[in-house]
């Protein structure tokens, strides 16, 4: 299975920030220290100005590449801006595209990044600069190789950025899974979005996800599945808010795979949030989705 990575593209935080980068490199470690074989580690592309433009407004892009945020932009995007985050946030956009392309041939495929959902078409927000999933579904349109895509969002909180770019669009499918009381505040609604009370646990979750999957791939009949593999549900995260469980997690994981594997449609699988009082567990919960996808596709499922 091959899995791309970008935790080699830094950007400096100051102390005390609450946005968890050593997330990456620890997942990353992680799965090369067990890799027998299974696991294809990649370097990806960094996305292009006609990409990036795809779901970004060209003045967007020109504040980006000239470093010229005004103090509040840069403010709603609760990152400190820097050349180097530009490059790495290009960087998380090329893993995703590279990891749908994979996903085509090999039947799954993830990046250690993206899930940036609330990037909007001409502003940065909770931590996102770029929107991935749109972007690398309508690179994936263009160049042929598919006519439909689904996105399947599990991250914590509700894909507001996602539904504001896409604005109804024929051919690429949303379906969000999220806290209704969390972030953002002001919900903007895709095709399917399902909102749960504070406190939600692994039974209601996943009856609820089960119920909004396979509805979802009834109604948009998708060539590709792009699966935001949020770990920030789990009841120890310090921003989600929902009561999930490890194990309820890595059930998530499998029936999201499971009824895109029942179906043929092949998944890319991006990480989205995680925000764990322990760094670990968030680890540890992308960790789990990696291993689920590679026996699904790689060994026991095969």
């Amino acid at each position: 299975m091959k899995i791309f990575h970008i935790d080699q593209f830094p950007f400096p935080l100051p102390p005390g920030h609450r946005f968890p980068l050593e997330k990456y490199a620890l997942v990353r470690e992680t799965l090369q220290t067990e890799n027998q074989g299974q696991f294809q580690f990649l370097v990806p592309d960094a996305a292009t100005d006609a990409e990036l433009l795809l779901a970004h407004t060209p003045e967007y892009l020109h504040k980006l590449n000239t470093s010229t945020l005004t103090e509040r932009e840069i403010r709603r995007l609760g990152l400190p801006w820097s050349d180097e985050l530009l490059e790495r946030s290009r960087r998380s956009v090329g893993g995703t595209i590279a990891a749908c392309r994979a996903a085509l041939t090999d039947g799954v495929a993830m990046s250690l990044a993206g899930g940036t959902h609330h990037a909007g078409p001409d502003h940065g927000e909770g931590f996102c600069v770029f929107n991935d999933t749109p972007i690398a579904a309508r690179v994936i349109q263009k160049e042929g190789l598919v006519r439909r895509v689904v996105i399947l969002d599990c991250d914590v909180h509700q894909g507001n950025g996602t539904a504001s770019i896409l604005n109804g669009a024929p051919t690429i499918f949303t379906f969000s899974i999220h806290g209704q009381k969390n972030f953002p505040f002001r919900k903007i609604n895709g095709c399917l979005d399902v909102g749960l009370n504070d406190g939600t646990g692994d039974a209601e979750y996943l009856d609820t996800l089960h119920e909004g999957v396979t509805r979802s791939l009834a109604l948009s009949n998708p060539d590709l599945a792009l699966y935001l593999a949020g770990a920030d549900p789990y009841q120890g995260d310090k921003l989600g808010r929902l009561a999930l469980t490890k194990e309820g997690l890595a059930e998530r994981d499998r029936m999201v795979f499971t009824l895109c594997r029942e179906a043929g449609i092949p998944v890319a699988v991006v990480m989205a949030g995680g925000y764990g009082r322990e760094i670990r567990d968030t680890a540890e919960i992308h960790v789990g989705t990696a291993r689920v996808a590679e026996r699904m596709w790689g060994g026991e499922g095969r």
